[in-house]
């Protein structure tokens, strides 16, 4: 599947009526495993880059080259229409032009910027701060300028409702959309009618996000209520680390106490049944085909 074919598919996806689920990833392996369980779109998240790959908050450490070996590594693995947290840019509008050429060579379907400082903060952490709207915009019509195929989108966050308030959030979302981002997202709006808001001002504007996130600021609600409301895209960008780590951490207790994954091995899979879900078996008779045999060279 092409580049613009990817990126056509998710604009085309987003401009229908109905709600589209991204579940966060961040490596080959869950985004395969997202793919294999039916998501139309996949969300690249920067936070979950963070966790697995440094250890470590959602607090500015991530790299561009890091993040973009990432969606590469991505892509080769699946053809499913990727939605990259490109953070806040890495830098000025001149490190946003950089990373949506990078990052749109590798693979993003759609490139979320965000208008916080340097360097930012996971958006359900407290003391954030923001650049200038204006500065933001300027962002975003570099981020424009930059990409290669117009259907490759332009995701513009604001996190302004920790920092300016929810009315002043609305109003830098606007001028987003004036400056041409093709999806708004209002991060962490604190209460159902927040939300509400988000979705009346915003909605006959440009298609939403809405961000779920287990223990943050904004109340937890089903995609599909969220749909109904008038969100078009809703995310679960840190769930699967979430998921894996208390997995993770059960898992290395087990084994400490017991010596051995016997009393583990139920919620586990075994040797076999792991590259049957990796697709070794696949691979390797795909291999064999392309090596010739002895006698054919003879």
């Amino acid at each position: 599947m092409s580049l613009r074919t990817r990126a056509m598919s998710l604009k085309t996806r987003l401009a229908e009526d109905r709600v589209l689920v991204a579940p966060g990833v961040y490596d080959a392996l869950t985004a395969s495993l997202a793919a294999d369980a039916g998501f139309e779109a996949l969300y690249l998240s920067g936070a979950a880059i963070a966790y697995t790959r440094l250890g470590r908050p959602d607090i500015g450490l991530v790299s561009m080259s890091e993040v973009a070996e990432v969606v590469a590594l991505v892509r080769d693995r699946v053809a499913t229409p990727l939605v990259v947290d490109a953070d806040n840019g890495y830098g000025n509008a001149l490190n946003v032009e950089r990373t949506v050429r990078l990052f749109e060579r590798a693979g993003a379907s759609a490139i979320q910027l965000e208008d916080q400082s340097y360097p930012k903060r996971c958006g359900h952490l407290q003391d954030k701060s923001l650049i200038a709207a204006d500065e933001m915009a300027g962002k975003i019509r570099a981020a424009l300028d930059a990409r290669l195929s117009p259907e490759t989108l332009i995701v513009a966050r604001t996190d302004a409702v920790a920092v300016e308030g929810l009315e002043r959030a609305l109003d830098r979302a606007r001028l987003y959309a004036e400056a041409g981002a093709d999806v708004l997202f209002v991060e962490a709006p604190r209460s159902a009618g927040q939300l509400a808001a988000v979705t009346a001002a915003l909605g006959p504007v440009r298609p939403l996000v809405a961000n779920m996130v287990e223990g943050g600021d904004t109340p937890l609600a089903a995609a599909s209520d969220l749909g109904a409301l008038g969100f078009r895209l809703v995310i679960f960008p840190g769930g699967i680390v979430r998921a894996l780590a208390r997995t993770a951490r059960d898992y290395y207790a087990s084994l400490a106490r017991a010596g051995t994954n016997a009393p583990f091995a139920e919620r586990m899979f075994d040797f076999t049944e792991l590259n049957a879900l990796i697709g070794t078996p696949e691979m390797l008779a795909r291999g064999e085909a392309y090596a010739g045999r002895q006698e054919d060279a003879a």
